[in-house]
């Protein structure tokens, strides 16, 4: 099951960079769609401390934060345990 859960628009190419970034590294991810959804934007909202720009990404139900700080992590190897096998 994913465990990355990415809040994204259709109108965003960082949300698309992200997509394709997290489909090269292989983790599976759930994409939730803020522009088509009231309840997930709410979601995000909530999850992110209010964040308004996308992509926002949780992690276990934890957000990380955006594009940034998810490449961050990948140079850190912190996402090694989230690679499918």
């Amino acid at each position: 099951m994913p465990r990355v859960t990415l809040y994204s628009t259709g109108a965003c190419p960082i949300c698309d960079k992200t997509k394709t970034l997290l489909k090269k590294w292989n983790i599976s991810y759930t994409e939730k769609r803020v522009d088509q959804s009231q309840a997930e934007l709410k979601e995000m909202l909530e999850i992110s401390n209010h964040a308004r720009s996308v992509p926002q990404i949780s992690i276990d139900g934890k957000w990380i934060g955006g594009f940034t700080e998810l490449t961050e992590m990948h140079m850190d190897d912190e996402l090694d345990d989230l690679f499918d096998s």
